[in-house]
């Protein structure tokens, strides 16, 4: 009922700039709201704590729910006409803030539908249950468990408040305040207030729909792509973090802590090598006519396809090969936990490295005691077995995922970046899915949508839904 709600601020942008699109969007609240009512009113009365897995049920439910409803204007659209795996595809990679897209054309397309998909991302990019569970306090049902459905992960016990409604409206006062920043700095650096407001809906989220066909290459602007990067490397960073660092502001230098979180610093020591390694690269190739044009080009995309963002100023793809494998290879590692970027999360694969540096450590002397830190506490041993095994589901899934998209008729090559670029939330990927996903058959297309939510919902959430143990009473 909430998320009808949605529909009626592109019916709004549709109304401001007359080119049509407001017929859809009303039609769509309606729809949605009816199907609120529906799933509401007979339940309305009954009030019951929340257990563990009532939180994954209900969080994979809001999604695909959510993500159904999400279509409804794209299918209600004159123009451009999709087929329903099209739209699906389209509303479920905004959602989950993928920024793969099946569009063309976005120039000529009404304001209020290029609204949507930017503002979609921007809903999903902290999570729409994340928002959820400041309501459900409200109505009497706890949303502890919700929180850690969504936010898995590592350090998903840790809480930014004692309440998790407080925790909630916390993160989402660091992101509302990052949304209205970025949208004033785009506007000062020269784009309309629309497209400074839309884009800054896809940077916070690191989603990377934009209005244009051509990105943010679009505007050929130096001072845009480095705000871009700027609020691409904070979206990245664990909005737990940023509370604090908000929290304490005059109280504590700020800058320190930022450089004791130690994923923040192997973060950052990531993006500086892909940086330096792919600067020098393109440099030694002469690709573009100036050191300080590769070095620009190659830090905007390096960031954004490493944070899983997706934004082009560039067809990267075409840059000397070494650059685009080694750039599409970083976004597995994606953004850092408590982020809204995907991927394997920067703190999964810090914990895999320590873990793998200690059993070389052991292979040499067996008996050493040797204990993996976080910062200045002791990781349990469960912590690390589970990274391990969100890292084994992870492979099944991507390779479950690769060969039913083979099996739909689409290129191996194609097939790997296709589904690469769907579950780590990436966008765009190599070959024929460099710019958008039309040249993909329907059937592949809801095999990519499956892949998309799984990657959101880091697996687990979904794949617990599978198991017989989470049935039983």
């Amino acid at each position: 009922m909430c998320f009808s709600g949605t529909m009626l601020i592109p019916a709004f942008v549709a109304l401001i700039y007359g080119d049509g699109g407001g017929k859809a969007f009303m039609q769509a609240f309606a729809l949605s709201l009816t199907v609120g009512m529906l799933l509401w009113w007979p339940c309305h009365h009954h009030k019951q704590e929340l257990r563990s897995r009532d939180g994954f049920l209900i969080v994979v439910a809001f999604w695909f729910v959510l993500g159904g409803l999400a279509t409804l204007p794209l299918l209600l659209f004159d123009s451009p006409h999709l087929t329903v795996a099209s739209a699906v595809f389209e509303a479920f990679s905004g959602l989950t803030t993928t920024g793969a897209t099946v569009m063309t054309g976005l120039d000529n397309l009404p304001k209020a539908i290029l609204f949507y998909r930017q503002f979609l991302q921007w809903l999903g990019g902290m999570g729409i249950i994340v928002l959820a569970i400041a309501i459900i306090p409200l109505l009497g049902i706890g949303g502890m468990q919700l929180y850690r459905a969504e936010m898995s992960g590592p350090m998903k016990d840790q809480k930014i408040q004692p309440r998790i409604a407080e925790t909630a409206k916390a993160l989402w006062f660091v992101y509302f305040f990052l949304t209205v920043s970025c949208a004033l700095a785009y506007w000062l650096a020269g784009m309309t207030p629309f497209d400074a407001i839309t884009h800054s809906f896809s940077t916070v989220s690191i989603g990377g729909f934009s209005t244009h066909d051509a990105s943010i290459g679009y505007f050929n602007s130096s001072a845009i792509n480095f705000i871009t990067v700027i609020f691409l490397w904070i979206s990245a960073c664990n909005f737990a973090l940023h509370f604090r660092a908000f929290s304490t502001l005059g109280r504590e230098n700020i800058l320190k802590i930022y450089t004791k979180d130690p994923e923040f610093r192997f973060f950052m020591s990531i993006q500086i090598l892909l940086i330096v390694v792919c600067t020098l690269m393109m440099i030694s190739h002469q690709y573009f006519d100036s050191s300080w044009q590769d070095f620009e080009q190659v830090v905007f995309q390096a960031v954004s396809i490493s944070t899983t963002t997706g934004y082009t100023t560039s067809n990267f793809a075409e840059w000397p090969s070494f650059v685009p494998m080694l750039l599409i290879i970083a976004s597995f590692i994606g953004g850092c936990a408590g982020s809204v970027g995907g991927g394997l999360r920067v703190a999964r694969i810090l914990v895999l490295y320590l873990q793998g540096a200690r059993e070389l450590k052991r292979f040499v002397h067996p008996n050493l005691v040797y204990p993996i830190k976080w910062g200045k506490n002791v990781l349990d041993e469960r912590v690390i077995g589970s990274i391990w095994a969100f890292f084994s589901a992870y492979l099944l899934v991507f390779t479950i995922c690769l060969l039913s998209v083979i099996a739909c008729g689409v290129e191996p090559f194609d097939a790997f970046n296709a589904v690469l670029a769907s579950i780590n939330n990436l966008g765009p990927g190599l070959g024929s899915v460099s710019s958008n996903m039309t040249a993909m058959p329907d059937s592949a297309k809801w095999v990519l949508t499956i892949a998309m939510v799984c990657g959101r919902l880091e697996i687990f959430t979904l794949l617990a839904l599978f198991t017989p143990a989470f049935w039983k009473e």
